[in-house]
C-alpha cells in the first residue's frame, strides 16, 4: 500500500507524561532522535508532572517528583536546539481525574462518581482551567499553539446544575459542550490573542452542521481529529473533515498513535499495527479536497488510558514503531526505503521489538533505552509462557496436589518436594530478570515507574506460584520427621525467595 508522502504541515511527537515519565537526562536523548526520524514538534501533556504553584501545588504527583521548573526549561532548550517546536497541552474539561481526585475539588465534577468530567456550570470550573493555563503558559513564553483537551467528557449533562440548564427549551448536550469550550477559548485568547488553539474532535463528531457553524468556535480553535485504529475509516474521516470544513473549521489536524492504544495494559508494542493506522491516515490526506487545510498529526504515545489505569508500553518499547511510523508517513509507505532509514536510525535490524532479541550477533541497537525494551520484551514473553503457568499445568501438582489433597494431608512428601524444587527453581529465574529490568528502569524513569510496573505486570501473575510454594513448605513440615526436613540454612533461603 502506496500513497504520496505527508506533506501537510507538521509531525508532532506526543508525550503523555501521566505516567512513566522520562527522566530529564534521558528526555533530554530523546528529543535529538525524535528530530533524526523526522519529528518537526513535541506535544506534552504534563498533567501532574507540570510544576503548579499556590493553590493548584495540590496538583503535583506524590509518588514521584514533578519536574521542576528548571526542567521543564531544559525540556523546552533541548527542543530548541534540535528544531523541535513544543505545543502544551492542558485538559479543560474533560480527563481531568488528576484535579478533580483532590478534596478541594470534588465540588467541581460534573457527577460526584465521576473523576473526569468538569461541572461547566460552576464559575470557579473557568477560573480552574484558566489559571491552569496562566501557570503553563508562564513557562512556555515562546509557544505558538496550546491544546485544550476536551476529549472523551464523559457524563456530561447528569450533573444536577447540568440538569437543569437542559430543561430550558432548546438547550442540549452539544450546547453545554460548547458553551464551556467556547468560554475557555475566549479568554485565553482575550489574554493571548497570537495564541493558536488547539482540540480534540470527539465531541463534536455528533454535532450538527449548523450548530457547529454557529457555535463560535470558527477561527478560535483548530479541530485535531484522533482515530488510533489500523482500521480507520477513510472515507468516514473524510466527510467528517469536510463537516467541520463547510462550518468553517477547515484548519484541522490529525492524531494518530505510536503506542498506548492497543489494549489498556499491554506491555510491548506491535508496531505493524501503528503503521497501519498511519497507512490509512496516509489515505485520507490523499483523498482531500482543496478547503481542508491539515496543519499536521500528533503521533500519540499514550502511556496510561486515563489518570488512574495501567500502564501501557513504556517508551523505549515503543521507540522501533515511532520510528517506523515516521518513515512511513516521510515515504508514503513502509516499503524497504522506510524500514531502512527507521532501522539505521535506531541501530536495529527489525522496527518489530518482539524481535529484536533474535537480532543477528554483532547488530546491538544503538538508541537510548534499548537495553530496558530488551528486557521487558524477554522478561513478557516468560510471563506469557507456557512455563508460568506451573500451578495449572504441572502434572504433579494437577495429579498429587490438588486442593483435596491439601485439604485431607493426603500428599506424597516426595512429590512435594519435586514441586518445590521446581516451583523455586522457576520463580528465582523470573525474579532474576524483573531485578535486571528495574536496575535498568530506575535509570530512565523514577523509582515508583518499577514499582508499579512490576506490581502490575508481574507481581500477579507470580502470585499462584508463590502461593503453591507456601502450600509446599507447610505440607512438608506437617508430614516429614524431623530429621528428614531440610537443613535450617536451605530453608531460610527458600523463605526468602518465597517473600520476594
Amino acid at each position: 500500500m502506496s500513497f504520496p508522502p505527508w506533506s501537510s504541515g507538521k509531525k508532532l511527537v506526543h508525550l503523555d507524561l501521566k505516567g512513566a515519565p522520562p527522566r530529564i537526562a534521558y528526555l533530554r536523548k530523546l528529543i535529538p532522535l525524535f528530530a533524526r526520524l523526522g519529528a518537526h514538534g513535541l506535544l506534552l501533556e504534563y498533567e501532574d508532572m507540570f510544576p503548579y504553584e499556590g493553590k493548584l501545588e495540590v496538583l503535583r504527583a506524590t509518588s514521584h517528583s514533578s519536574y521542576s521548573r528548571a526542567e521543564i526549561q531544559s525540556i523546552q532548550d533541548a527542543a530548541r536546539s534540535s528544531g523541535l517546536e513544543v505545543i502544551p497541552l492542558v485538559q479543560t474539561f474533560g480527563h481531568l481525574e488528576f484535579v478533580l481526585k483532590h478534596q478541594q475539588f470534588w465540588d467541581l465534577r460534573e457527577v460526584g462518581s465521576c473523576l473526569g468530567t468538569l461541572n461547566p456550570n460552576k464559575p470557579q470550573s473557568l477560573q480552574l482551567v484558566l489559571e491552569m493555563v496562566r501557570q503553563v503558559l508562564e513557562l512556555h513564553p515562546d509557544s505558538r499553539y496550546l491544546h485544550i483537551g476536551a476529549d472523551e467528557v464523559y457524563l456530561l449533562g447528569q450533573g444536577e446544575e447540568s440538569k437543569q440548564w437542559l430543561s430550558v427549551p432548546g438547550h442540549d448536550v452539544h450546547g453545554l459542550f460548547l458553551g464551556h469550550v467556547t468560554d475557555v477559548a475566549k479568554n485565553i485568547h482575550a489574554t493571548w490573542p497570537q495564541l493558536k488553539l488547539i482540540m480534540w474532535d470527539d465531541m463534536l463528531r455528533g454535532v450538527s452542521h449548523d450548530v457547529l457553524k454557529d457555535s463560535g468556535l470558527a477561527g478560535v480553535v483548530q479541530l485535531m481529529l484522533w482515530d488510533y485504529s489500523p482500521f480507520l475509516d477513510a472515507e468516514n474521516t473524510g466527510r467528517l473533515l469536510q463537516k467541520y470544513e463547510s462550518a468553517g473549521l477547515s484548519r484541522v489536524w490529525a492524531a494518530s498513535s505510536f503506542k498506548g492504544s492497543t489494549e489498556v495494559s499491554t506491555c510491548v508494542t506491535c508496531t505493524q499495527r501503528h503503521v497501519d493506522n498511519h497507512l490509512q491516515w496516509l489515505k485520507v490526506a490523499a483523498a482531500l479536497h482543496g478547503g481542508i487545510e491539515l496543519q499536521g498529526i500528533a503521533i500519540t504515545g499514550w502511556q496510561r488510558y486515563d489518570h488512574l489505569s495501567v500502564l501501557c508500553e513504556l517508551l523505549p518499547v515503543g521507540l522501533p514503531s515511532l520510528a517506523a511510523c515516521l518513515q512511513t508517513l516521510r515515504h508514503g509507505s513502509f516499503g524497504k526505503e522506510a524500514q531502512s532509514s527507521a532501522m539505521e536510525t535506531l541501530g536495529i535490524t527489525t522496527t518489530e521489538v518482539t524481535l529484536m532479541a533474535s537480532s543477528p550477533p554483532g547488530s546491538t541497537p544503538t538508541y537510548p533505552g534499548f537495553k530496558l525494551a530488551g528486557l521487558v520484551v524477554e522478561l513478557n514473553t516468560l510471563l506469557q509462557s507456557e512455563e508460568l503457568r506451573f500451578p495449572a499445568n504441572n502434572m504433579y501438582v494437577k495429579g498429587w496436589f490438588t486442593p483435596y489433597h491439601k485439604q485431607r494431608r493426603l500428599a506424597n512428601p516426595l512429590i512435594v518436594q519435586q514441586i518445590q524444587q521446581q516451583a523455586t527453581l522457576l520463580l528465582a529465574s523470573v525474579e532474576q530478570k524483573v531485578q535486571a529490568l528495574c536496575v535498568e528502569m530506575t535509570q530512565l524513569f523514577p523509582e515508583a515507574t518499577a514499582e508499579e510496573w512490576v506490581q502490575q505486570h508481574v507481581s500477579t501473575l507470580l502470585e499462584p506460584i508463590r502461593s503453591l510454594l507456601q502450600d509446599t513448605q507447610a505440607t512438608i513440615q506437617e508430614m516429614l520427621p524431623d530429621h528428614t526436613r531440610l537443613p535450617p540454612a536451605v530453608q531460610e533461603a527458600r523463605d526468602r525467595g518465597q517473600d520476594h
